[in-house]
């Protein structure tokens, strides 16, 4: 008889990877995720520090971008078997914004989906394609039945309780009926937003601004994001965001989200 675990995966968005190896480090160390998908590493496929990582027992794979953007997937319980590095129908392919691999039977898209700001123009537009080429995909993995995880930072706050004070955002683009209508879509295929699901009534926040101490009001908002497919929703055991490392010095704005699931 095959003898069950709890797998522990995670997302984190580490803003600039290099500048934040100590965090990034410390809290792997610490917090012992099994599977990790990182975004915005902010630097070249050569810069990324695989050594350090591969010390605490992390096996990686990674795309970066040169200063901007850029994504991982860490694994401890066996190597990440990539799937895809792009994602299929990306308007700016030279951008790195989602990589996907197969973990324990698990398929795991991991993704930083564009700002959108500032709205009207180019950069909003480009946001609504990315999260149209995201919705098409999505319905790919779905129909193909795999149990699969999307997670990572979607750039949408999803409704009003994923914020702090909604008026202060009705201009932003992370708030856009449109982009929030999309996240809607996405998650009315039949995936699990696995915090919502867990706590549907609570205000919980993955990112907070560094300035008017944010942090230390609790203002923030919720724009990370873990979506389970049927299958996987099936074995979800919890969730939650991690806040810790959020408090330490010349550390990200994000936290990172985590789920918990039987495998």
């Amino acid at each position: 008889m095959t003898k069950k675990r709890r797998l522990k995966i995670a997302t984190y968005n580490i803003n600039g990877i290099n500048s934040r190896l100590g965090i990034l480090t410390r809290w792997l160390d610490e917090f012992a995720p099994d599977v990790v998908g990182l975004q915005e590493l902010k630097c070249t496929d050569e810069a990324f520090p695989h050594e350090a990582i591969e010390a605490l027992g992390y096996s990686a794979i990674w795309h970066g971008q040169k200063s901007w953007n850029g994504v991982a997937l860490l694994s401890r319980v066996g190597v990440p078997v990539e799937t895809r590095r792009a994602l299929p129908g990306d308007p700016k392919l030279e951008q790195s914004r989602y990589i996907e691999a197969a973990v324990c039977g698990i398929l795991i898209g991991n993704m930083y989906a564009p700002n959108g700001n500032p709205k009207p123009g180019p950069k909003f537009d480009y946001k609504l394609e990315w999260l149209d080429a995201l919705s098409a995909l999505a319905q790919d993995l779905l129909d193909s039945g795999a149990p699969a995880l999307l997670m990572g930072d979607f750039n949408v706050i999803p409704t009003d309780e994923d914020v702090y004070k909604p008026e202060r955002w009705l201009k932003d683009a992370l708030f856009a009926p449109e982009a929030r209508e999309r996240y809607r879509e996405l998650v009315g295929q039949g995936w699990t937003d696995a915090i919502r699901h867990l706590f549907p009534d609570k205000r919980i926040f993955t990112f907070w601004h560094y300035w008017r101490n944010s942090f230390q009001r609790d203002a923030g908002i919720r724009i990370d994001h873990a979506l389970l497919s049927p299958t996987l929703a099936k074995k979800l055991k919890a969730a939650g965001v991690d806040r810790t490392p959020r408090g330490w010095e010349k550390t990200s704005d994000h936290a990172p989200v985590w789920v918990e699931v039987e495998v």
